[in-house]
This record gives structure tokens, sequence and C-alpha cells, in this order.
């Protein structure tokens, strides 16, 4: 089991690596994680999961499946999530407050933990946050319940780039009770950078201390090539120092930004710089902007009007700039969200694309291969291609009545209502999510290749040999 010290510690991407480890020793590997919070999620049989679980089971060389991410809450306000149970929302469980859910909840946790646990030679699991979060302890599932429920042997990060990485492993284990500090085995330090010679005495202080040895100390890896999972954690501008850019990708970053690990191939594909827009300034000079997936479309857009950044938008947009919509996205670039259930919300959409979106309390989650008909302007280049992605949404988009029967209509650019097109060509919303991560789309539109996931867990798991080779402890053999 991989903890951390904190939220952003490395849990997902070491977990990642260590699923890849296993599986290229010929073990039948499974991923874990028992509570999500994240709204970036992923479709897979029976439901939908978090995407880093996603990642996991294909670094582990595994299906994807609900049981490995059993439950996920997926924030819609600071005070409200929706719980997805074994992939499928659960409304009741909503509705419930945050300590009332562990007993409904953990029997499925646990049921789903043990028959992966029957059916693999290894399991790796990951914690959610801390471990050591004392007001939580009593209702956690995801963390040392887990691990009690285990016996799992377990790995405690800290992000040492931030300072204070061994007071934070110190007071981590320090404040779990006796039982769960044996468990236990080994200290990370990740983010580390320099010379690690110069980090003594403090480990062998530390394991006098605790008894719990330094496992390894993996250095700053700026582009190790998986999605961060949780918000926008980068939000420097990428594209290689001193090389040719030739696209400049703003995507507004809303504070419900949802599935934006799904733009990590632009972040990785040379000659594209991909920033992240909070302000009409950040706006300056893009080529391209993008309205990304929100899990709170009213409200984000709300935020977008407050900053402006709407003006902005339309002004990019009535300059011939492309504009691309995504899932809420799309539904943004309409005239109106209607929202008679209380769904989401009703307002006024930025008017890009003569559409109007319609919230029903039925949510689509399904994956989707679909082609891209005929399109025009600054989009031609997607014409004909074929793409496999999945959706996730409330509400439906259709053209706006009134503006259809005055000939203003949105051109369809996929079919059932999965893509539409403005007159001019440079505005293109669709309920697909995954385009970047389709080859053909990269191919056509950059003629170029982002790494392919395989080498991204391969490369990975080539520094799980490198950073624990001085550790007999872990990983564990098998």
């Amino acid at each position: 089991m991989v903890l951390g010290t904190t939220s952003g510690a490395g849990k997902s991407w070491l977990t990642t690596a260590l699923c890849r480890w296993y599986a290229r020793r010929g073990c039948k590997v499974a991923p874990f994680k028992a509570q999500n919070m994240s709204n970036n999620a992923r479709v897979v049989a029976g439901g939908e999961i978090g995407s880093a679980q996603y990642f996991q089971a294909l670094a582990a060389r595994a299906e994807p499946e609900v049981r490995i991410n059993p439950l996920l809450l997926k924030p819609e306000t600071d005070t409200r999530s929706q719980v997805v149970l074994l992939g499928q929302v659960n409304d009741a469980l909503s509705r419930l407050p945050w300590r009332e859910r562990s007993a409904h909840v953990w029997p499925h946790i646990a049921a789903s933990l043990d028959a992966l646990r029957a059916e693999n030679d290894v399991v790796v699991i990951e914690g959610a946050g801390s471990p050591a979060e004392i007001n939580l302890h009593a209702s956690d599932v995801a963390n040392m319940r887990v691990a009690r429920h285990a016996n799992a042997r377990c790995l405690l990060v800290a992000d040492i780039d931030r300072g204070g990485a061994f007071a934070h492993l110190y007071g981590t284990w320090a404040l779990l009770p006796g039982d769960e500090r044996r468990l236990i085995h080994g200290f990370v330090l990740n983010r580390f950078r320099g010379d690690a010679a110069l980090l003594a005495p403090a480990p062998q202080l530390l394991q006098a201390r605790t008894g719990v040895p330094t496992a390894a100390v993996i250095p700053l890896l700026r582009e190790h090539g998986l999605p961060e999972e949780d918000g926008v954690f980068d939000d420097r501008a990428t594209g290689a120092a001193g090389a040719a850019v030739h696209t400049r990708v703003a995507v507004v970053a809303y504070p419900r930004i949802s599935n934006l690990d799904e733009f990590q191939p632009l972040k990785n594909l040379p000659g594209v710089q991909l920033r992240w827009a909070r302000s009409p300034a950040a706006l300056d000079g893009a080529d391209w902007i993008v309205l990304p997936g929100s899990k709170a479309t009213a409200a984000d857009l709300a935020w977008l009007r407050a900053r402006g950044l709407d003006v902005a938008i339309a002004d990019h947009a009535r300059r011939g700039g492309r504009v691309l919509g995504i899932c809420g996205g799309l539904q943004m670039l309409g005239e109106a969200l209607i929202d008679t259930d209380g769904v989401d919300g009703n307002a006024a959409g930025l008017g890009l694309l003569p559409l109007v979106t319609e919230f029903a309390p039925g949510k689509t989650v399904r994956r989707t291969e679909a082609a891209f008909g005929p399109l025009t302007g600054a989009w031609a280049l997607l014409a004909g291609v074929a793409v496999a992605g999945y959706e996730i949404h409330h509400g439906r988009t259709a053209q706006h009545a009134a503006l259809a029967a005055a000939g203003e209509l949105a051109l369809p650019a996929m079919p059932g209502g999965l893509a539409w097109q403005n007159g001019a060509g440079n505005v293109l919303g669709l309920y697909l999510h995954g385009l970047f991560e389709d080859a053909r789309v990269l191919a056509a539109l950059f003629g170029a290749a982002a790494p392919t996931l395989a080498s991204v867990f391969d490369r990975l798991a080539d520094g799980i040999d490198q950073w624990f080779s001085a550790s007999n402890l872990l990983p564990p053999r098998v």
C-alpha cells in the first residue's frame, strides 16, 4: 500500500509504477483505491471510476473495472459531492453527512478488496490524502482501515520539494496508533533535487526514532508523462524550452474543471504549448481556447463571466480563433442551460453556438466510438477522422428552436448530437472526452504523436529498480 503524508505527495504515480513493475515480472496485478475524491473519471464496465485507477489498471495490464475504485466522490461545491458507489451514482449516499457514509460503504469496499486479493498475485493499494487525519480517523475507509484489513505492507511518501518532509513523515507515523505503525515498512522521499548524500544523517535519525527505514529517494520528475490526478497541479505553461511552438493552447481552468487529465498528451507533444487560463490575460496570444468539462457547468459559467473571460473568448472567436468546448464546455458554448429538475442550474450560455442544453436527473456514462462528419474552416482537418472516447454528462443538447426557425443552425459534426460546429467553422463543441488521447486525432491535427502510455508506464517501472535498489525491504518479492 502506498500512503502519503499529504495530498499530492506522489501516491498515484508511484502506485502506477509499482503496478507495471510487478506486471513485468509475470505477476497478475490489480490496483485498488477504496475512496477517491476527484472530478477526473473514466468509463469502465459497470460505470465510472477515478482516472488514476484507470491508468493504474492499464499499467498493471489488467482490465479497468469498478471494484478497483469502489467509492468515487465527485465534488460539486465546496460542501457537496456526488457519490459514485461501484460505478453508479448513489443519490441516497450523496445526501448523507460525511461521517455517516462509512457504515454503508465499507462492506462494498471490503468485498471488492477481498475479491481482488483472491484473484490476483499482487494488489497495489493507494491511500487517500493522509492516513493521520485524526479528526477523520474513526470514519476513515480509505487508509489505515484498508491497511489493517489487508495486513498491507505500507510505504509512506512525502514530497521533499515542499519542505518539512522529515517532520511530515515522523508526525504522520507518530499520530498513528501502535497497531497501525507496525504496518509502515518504509519511508519514501519524493521529488528530491540535488545530491542524495546531503540528506544524511536525517534518514538514519528518523529510523532510530521510528524503526522505519527510508526505502527510496525519488528525484524530481517534471515530465513523468502521467496526468496529475487532482486539480490543475502544474500551472506552468508546457512546451520544450527553446523549441519552436506552432500551436498555443489555453485551457480555461474553472473551479470545477473535470477530466483535465485528457489534455496530458498535449503537454507531451512537440511544438505545442499548453497553458491553464484563469484570466483574460492568460488567453492573450492563444491559437486555441478550450472550454473543458465541468462538474458544475452553470456555476463555472458564472465564475468565467465574473472574470471577464466570456468577453475574451467571444473576441477570440470573432477574430477567427479556434474555440473547442468539451462536454460542459460544449454546453457553455450554447445559448442557454435549462434546468427544471435542480441538477446543475439555469444560465445563459456564451452564444457561440445556436444550441440549448436541458439537464435531467439521468446521467450518461458510456464508452463511445464515432467519426467526425464533414467539417469546414479551422477544424476541417478532423473531417472523417474516427475517435474512441467516453461520455460522462447530465443533459442533452439540441438546436435552439427559435434560432433554427430563423435559419441560424449549428452544423452537426458527429452523429447523435455528439458534436456541433458553427457556420464560420472555428467553434467546435463535442460531448466526447478523450479526443487528444486518440493517435488518429493527434496525427490529423498536428502530424505528430505523443509518447504512448505503455512507454510512460515502462519508464516509471524502470525507476522502481533504480530508486529502491539499496532497499532489501521494498518492493516485497513475489
